[in-house]
């Protein structure tokens, strides 16, 4: 069997879990099986690498940031190989470069385009474990490019699309998918499987167990993932097409607080001004989530949505730069004390009544909503980020405790 395992940060932080790492990939070389191990940078070190690119420039360019990056993921690989060498297992550390992981040109947020195994599928056939850098690649200007925030998962999914992989198992600090942060909720309970699509959306929405082009590249090439702790041994979540189990009205509920809300005020009540709006965004690489538009009045029109926080300088210098020209409104607000609110589940598409319910739920404890966004299997509400906790308490309660 070929199996590719990928190991998050807090797996891989210190010396005794490196070595707890490298134990557990030893007894599955052991067995028989060819091994591909994807790890993540140790512990809090892109966070480091980041407050030291701020110290040195606030003002650096994205492709140096990546350049910087990168080398987290390469301290994680050597080391690892070094302990499984010290375990008599031999292996190899590879960076992108060496796999040769092509991306799109995107500094800070590349796609994966495509894998060049041969080098993989030769180190494997001469017995080694092999090592490779998550979260990185390389594009068409031969520069290094990251994936994003837990980008990881994606490059351990794409290896074990690109390797026909029998398995894929995601490692973390929590031993599976649970029905809400269990940080936040402390009733919150793991789930035995899910489906892509649900897991999707949870991650998307803020559920930072799985990278969200992970789970959408695990679906579109029939990946069954496992998730579970590199801490102890239990049965994890298995991430799948369909599941078994009678579906449950709502899988999980997820919370995001890397959110902020813009309000382009006055904008003429034409058409083509929301194009305009959102092409000049999309241009600059922003995304939008919630989107509200006001019923037109005088001539104007108001148009609200959500982006991530980290996105929030960005885009608003972007509508600065074009009102009063292409775009022409009154006024800018922005709101950064907000927070999301999510509940996702494959039993709503059949269900009358549950976004109603939810509602319910955030009345009872005092909640107000700013805007709403739906889908089949999907609500999302916006609230002030100070009720977050209550209200991710009061709406899983609402749903998962009577199911």
């Amino acid at each position: 069997m070929l199996i590719v395992k990928k190991f998050g940060g807090t797996s891989v932080a210190d010396k005794e879990r490196i070595y707890n790492v490298a134990a557990r990939c030893a007894e599955e070389y052991k067995k028989g099986n060819e091994v591909v191990v994807v790890l993540s940078a140790m512990g809090k070190q892109t966070d480091i690498l980041l407050a030291q690119a701020r110290d040195i420039n606030p003002n650096a360019s994205k492709r140096e940031i990546d350049m910087l990056l990168t080398t987290g993921e390469q301290i994680s690989v050597a080391l690892m190989a070094m302990a499984l060498d010290a375990l008599g297992i031999p292996a190899v550390s590879l960076n992108a470069f060496q796999v040769a992981m092509h991306t799109t040109s995107v500094y800070g947020n590349a796609r994966l385009k495509r894998i060049d195994t041969d080098r993989v599928r030769n180190e494997l056939e001469n017995k080694r474990v092999v090592l490779v850098t998550g979260f990185q690649g390389v594009n068409k200007y031969d520069d290094y490019t990251t994936l994003g925030r837990g980008g990881s998962d994606t490059t351990a999914v794409a290896l074990a699309a690109a390797l026909h992989a029998d398995a894929c198992e995601i490692y973390t600090d929590v031993d599976g998918v649970y029905t809400a942060d269990p940080r936040v909720v402390k009733n919150a309970r793991k789930l035995n499987e899910i489906t892509y699509d649900e897991m999707l959306e949870l991650a998307s929405l803020g559920a930072g167990v799985l990278h969200n082009r992970s789970v959408e590249m695990a679906k579109k090439y029939g990946v069954q993932l496992v998730v579970r702790s590199s801490l102890n041994n239990e049965e994890g979540t298995i991430v799948k097409e369909v599941v078994n189990m009678e579906k449950m009205l709502v899988s999980g509920v997820a919370s995001d607080t890397n959110t902020a809300r813009i309000a382009v005020i006055g904008l003429e009540d034409q058409p083509g001004v929301a194009f305009k709006l959102f092409n000049h965004l999309a241009r600059h690489n922003v995304n939008v989530d919630i989107i509200l538009q006001s019923v037109g009045r005088d001539g104007t029109k108001d148009i609200s949505f959500t982006v991530k926080e980290d996105d929030l300088e960005e885009a608003v210098a972007t509508l600065e730069r074009h009102r009063g020209g292409s775009l022409k409104c009154q006024k800018i607000d922005v709101e950064r004390d907000v927070a999301k609110v999510s509940i996702v589940g494959a039993g709503m598409m059949s269900n009358a009544g549950v976004a109603a319910k939810m509602f319910e739920a955030l009345y009872d404890v005092g909640v107000n909503i700013k805007m709403i966004s739906t889908s089949e299997i999907r609500v999302t509400v916006l609230i002030n980020a100070a009720h977050l906790e209550k209200a991710v308490n009061a709406v899983h309660d609402k749903f998962l405790m009577a199911q």
